[in-house]
């Protein structure tokens, strides 16, 4: 199949992308790593001993980075509707974290123990009509932010993947009652003419 030309550049823009190559250096699974890291260095979220909840994992590159600072101390269990393979000291559930069922083994999983921090790097399956994706990515932001609301312990922190359009303000208020403070992150591994931007919600306050 010929490539479109768009895809062509894509492609060749990919190839020579500094993070890309980096990734592949380091072992890391995508380029994302970098956008974990960077935020991680500037605000120090992960610190061993912790329980940390990723959602959209695969291809695993957040839960590598996790798994590295934990230095073996805590627990990371990483869900997503796509297959990702093991990572050492990550569990992994399969299954749409849309559905009830997928849910409720993610919150069986937890035995009843509140999490320190949730990673969120999650994105819908693009269609290409930007209202649709756009209400798609705001609808998994909402659920993730539910999650939250009901497992976060108290002082617990929340990064999620949001882009900026429609429904961004919603979530950002809702984020704002919820933490104790809210700060938009833009790591250098994140493209600059993408539309996404990471929230940061530091100290879930107390219910």
């Amino acid at each position: 199949m010929k490539l479109k030309p768009s895809s062509k550049a894509w492609m060749h823009e990919h190839i020579n992308d500094e993070f890309v190559k980096r990734a592949q250096k380091e072992g890391y699974r995508a380029r994302a790593a970098y956008k974990l890291t960077e935020i991680d260095d500037k605000d120090k979220l992960i610190k061993p001993g912790m329980t940390i909840v990723d959602l959209g994992s695969t291809p695993g590159s957040w839960s590598q980075v996790a798994a590295q600072r934990l230095k073996g101390q805590g627990r990371i269990i990483a869900l997503d509707i796509l297959e990702m393979q093991p990572i050492g000291g990550v569990e992994f559930i399969q299954g749409d974290f849309r559905e009830e069922a997928v849910l409720s083994l993610l919150e069986k999983s937890l035995n009843g123990k509140q999490v320190d921090l949730v990673i969120a790097d999650m994105a819908p399956n693009i269609s290409g009509i930007a209202a649709v994706d756009q209400a798609g990515a705001a609808h998994l932001t909402e659920l993730a932010l539910e999650f939250s609301k009901d497992w976060l312990k108290p002082s617990g922190n929340f990064l999620v993947k949001v882009f900026i359009g429609e429904g961004f303000e919603e979530i950002l208020q809702s984020m704002r009652k919820m933490f104790d403070k809210v700060v938009t992150r833009k790591p250098k591994a994140s493209r600059g003419r993408s539309s996404e931007v990471y929230l940061l919600g530091l100290g879930r306050k107390s219910a």
